[in-house]
């Protein structure tokens, strides 16, 4: 089957899963979309288990491409940006294999990035996914989609909390509209996203650095949040995932790894904390993401607090005796500079009009913007780190990983916090 002007691309990527593989496909060849109006894109990352014969035994029902990559290890990032360039659509719909797509999955969101919202930039659609709970499986729902169709499935389930997707709660804490929360750009994954493939490629689509498993699909979500675009949720682009093995302890290592790749990209505040939720096990031990958005959004306020707090008396109190030409770094560092400070001094304010305020004032000492929970200096950078007062507020969320960094990067510490 031809597509000769797709409306969509559905890109899937895949590797050695091809009874999921099959199953997903069964599920777009069922779409109420006529299936020659959507193209539907495999990027296969080294499968050795006959994938590509279940994708052959549809080309009498979808209009396929198939792209394959030599199995070097976990590469998703990269092979979505292959299926995305082999894509004819405006319109880029990513979805996991083993993701079973509702009947008006397609349709939904196209019907998004149909409507008019010129004015307002670029669209992220977030499609929800009922049984995406990957460390919390949904009780008899494997079961459920190997004997019936999609719709029979959420039919049965409803509103079961067991069968929401992870996300829920942070979705409706701001009616579904997610660009309302702290962090909207952790929310688009690509179990089931779409973005114009404009704006897509505007951004530069996925970075083929990021190896292993997570945190490709948070990096794509930033760097489109920094280009302007709004994130929403459909209901109508709905799918469900189907419950399948994970090991979510084999996989910490490389989602922390690929957090500290984000930040050391983008070493900025909000950053820092996304690097937190992994490096600490946070995301295995907390229901969603809610925690976090909580956090962020009590270090804005404290932000705000703490605008005109200066920090310049007890850093003038805790530069005393300080060898000359020691190697210094301020946590934290305020609006006022003492005049003690010595040359060469590392600045870090986590307020950005802080930060350029200190820069305007005295352009020989930069201050970089960032909240001290994790910095991506080299261990033992620095003589001496020092920890202002202006961190109390954030103390009780972060304090014990600011002082293990400050401790991690400088031969001493100095700290006004408790």
């Amino acid at each position: 089957m031809r597509a000769t002007d797709p409306r969509a691309s559905v890109v899937i990527p895949t590797y050695n899963r091809r009874e999921e593989l099959r199953t997903t496909l069964t599920s777009l060849a069922d779409q109420n979309l006529p299936a020659d109006e959507f193209e539907v894109i495999i990027a296969d990352d080294g499968s050795s288990d006959g994938s590509l014969e279940v994708v052959r035994s549809f080309e009498q029902r979808l209009a396929l491409r198939y792209f394959f990559q030599e199995d070097q290890g976990a590469r998703a990032a990269m092979a979505r940006n292959a299926g995305a360039r082999l894509a004819d659509a405006p319109v880029l719909i990513f979805l996991d294999t083993g993701t079973i797509a509702g009947p008006g999955f397609v349709e939904g969101h196209l019907a998004l990035h149909a409507s008019p919202d010129e004015a307002r930039g670029p669209r992220v659609v977030i499609g929800y996914t009922y049984g995406y709970r990957p460390f919390d499986p949904t009780p008899g729902l494997a079961e459920a989609v190997a004997a019936l169709a999609p719709e029979a499935v959420r039919r049965r389930y409803g509103e079961d909390p067991s069968f929401q997707d992870c996300r829920h709660p942070e979705f409706l804490s701001v009616d579904f509209h997610a660009n309302s929360l702290p962090l909207p750009w952790i929310m688009p994954w690509t179990v089931n996203l779409s973005v114009a493939t404009a704006d897509f490629w505007r951004v530069g689509g996925f970075d083929d650095s990021f190896q292993g498993w997570g945190v490709e699909d948070l990096d794509l979500g930033l760097r489109l949040h920094k280009s302007g675009a709004r994130f929403d949720v459909s209901r109508e682009a709905w799918a469900i995932e189907t419950p399948h093995e994970r090991d979510p302890s084999g996989n910490a290592d490389s989602v922390t790894r690929n957090a500290l790749h984000l930040l050391r990209k983008f070493p900025e505040p909000a950053v820092e904390l996304n690097w937190a939720w992994f490096a600490t096990g946070d995301w295995l031990t907390e229901d969603n993401s809610a925690p976090l958005h909580a956090r962020y959004a009590r270090l804005l306020d404290w932000t705000d607090e703490a605008r005109g707090l200066c920090a310049d008396h007890e850093l003038e109190a805790m530069l005393t005796n300080v060898p000359t030409g020691a190697s210094v770094a301020v946590f934290g560092c305020g609006p006022k500079l003492p005049r003690s400070l010595p040359a060469g001094t590392t600045l870090f304010d986590f307020d950005v009009r802080v930060r350029a305020a200190v820069a305007a004032d005295t352009p020989s000492r930069p201050v970089r913007h960032a909240l001290g929970v994790r910095t991506c200096l080299p261990d033992q950078s620095f003589d001496l780190v020092i920890v202002t007062s202006r961190l109390r507020g954030v103390w009780k969320d972060y304090g014990k990983l600011i002082l293990a960094e400050a401790h991690r990067i400088g031969r001493a510490v100095r700290s006004s916090c408790p």
